[in-house]
């Protein structure tokens, strides 16, 4: 496969952003085998944003020769008091996690898990975090907070203050070339490339992917201007697992989904930060071609969208209206997770993984 091809599987969506696409090509023309990993914080259950953006993108970067390694970071969501700090029960949700891509798509015997028990027995991986450390002052390490979900406001710990340079670390310890991560854990990637070289590594080449709006309207609409403060009010709504009312989960009933989706955020003629429209550009045209909008003939009849451009265009202009376009996005998520739900309701082991996480008290 050529160096062109590989790229454009890297970057495509729901790829937002490669640090930068000169490195990334200049790393795939000299390195025989780069690694990309993602890592992951086992909370809970699982929604489209963890599920399907992360397999997608899992499954690009194999379809693109690439490495991956998937870490399940039970003791950061430990030390972030995830699960009520239970270890126990957060390794049954890293396994939980683990099934769920399985159910999605991702090859198994293609794609390493990486625990972290034996790894923190290893010295060289705590001088590394050291190392890291040591470059970090103490206030960049409260604004890195964000990659825990957690504001500056937060940090009332200091085992707060240690998640970032042990995320950072595992970059390097992992043999990471290609930080695979979503936008809210660019921090920590820009924190690697700063300092790599200069603890005796290398600079890596980030590729963060989209976070899914979550369902619920912004506390504060419209969205201010001021890019900060926007930014803010859109993360309080993003698809979260904590706030179940913001998420599809990836085994959810075709019921659910279609009651979900009927009362979510979707304001008419509205094509920016629209929930909706945010699932048919990364899920549904992902996953097809084109998209059927059933309509009775009173209504205009059925349409056939053959591109999200086209889709978001007639919605834009009025020609579509929000409850049609969710009724079709439902019939579409609801078909796209079937398999999902027949894997966990076929595979035992996924089962009671399911079982424990719905049963467990979820913390931020």
């Amino acid at each position: 496969m050529d160096i062109e091809r590989r790229i454009e599987l890297i970057s495509r969506a729901p790829t937002d952003e490669v640090l930068t696409q000169q490195a990334l090509k200049e790393l795939l023309e000299t390195e025989s085998n780069p690694v990309a990993y993602n890592g992951f914080e086992p909370s809970g259950k699982v929604h489209l944003g963890t599920g399907v953006m992360c397999a997608y993108k899992m499954k690009d970067f194999i379809e693109a020769g690439i490495k991956f390694k998937v870490y399940l970071a039970t003791w950061h969501a430990w030390m972030n008091d995830k699960l009520g700090g239970d270890r126990e029960l957060i390794k049954k949700a890293a396994l939980h996690f683990k099934h769920s891509w399985i159910a999605l798509g991702v090859p198994e015997d293609k794609v390493e898990f990486i625990w972290p028990d034996k790894l923190y027995d290893d010295i060289e991986y705590w001088e590394t975090v050291v190392k890291v450390a040591k470059e970090m002052t103490v206030s960049r390490g409260v604004r890195t907070l964000e990659i825990a979900g957690r504001k500056e406001s937060e940090a009332m710990k200091i085992s707060s203050l240690m998640y970032t340079p042990m995320q950072v670390a595992d970059i390097f310890h992992f043999g990471v070339h290609i930080p695979q991560l979503g936008m809210d854990q660019r921090k920590a990637n820009v924190v690697a490339m700063e300092i790599g070289e200069k603890i005796g590594f290398w600079k890596p080449v980030p590729v963060h992917h989209h976070l899914l709006q979550g369902l619920v309207k912004p506390d504060v609409w419209p969205l201010p201007t001021d890019p900060a403060a926007k930014k803010e009010a859109l993360s309080a709504v993003k698809m979260s697992k904590s706030k179940p009312n913001t998420a599809i989960f990836i085994y959810d009933s075709p019921e659910e989904i279609k009651g979900k989706i009927s009362k979510a955020f979707c304001p008419e003629k509205e094509t920016e930060n629209n929930p909706i429209l945010d699932l048919a550009k990364h899920i549904i045209f992902r996953e097809k071609s084109s998209l059927t909008i059933k309509r009775p003939d009173k209504f205009g009849g059925n349409l056939e969208m053959q591109s999200f451009e086209e889709l978001k265009a007639s919605f834009r202009e009025g020609k579509l209206h929000p409850m049609d376009l969710k009724s079709a996005i439902g019939e579409e998520l609801a078909e796209i997770l079937e398999p999902v739900r027949e894997y966990f309701s076929k595979n035992k082991e996924a089962a009671e993984t399911k079982s424990a996480v719905e049963n467990a008290k979820i913390t931020r």
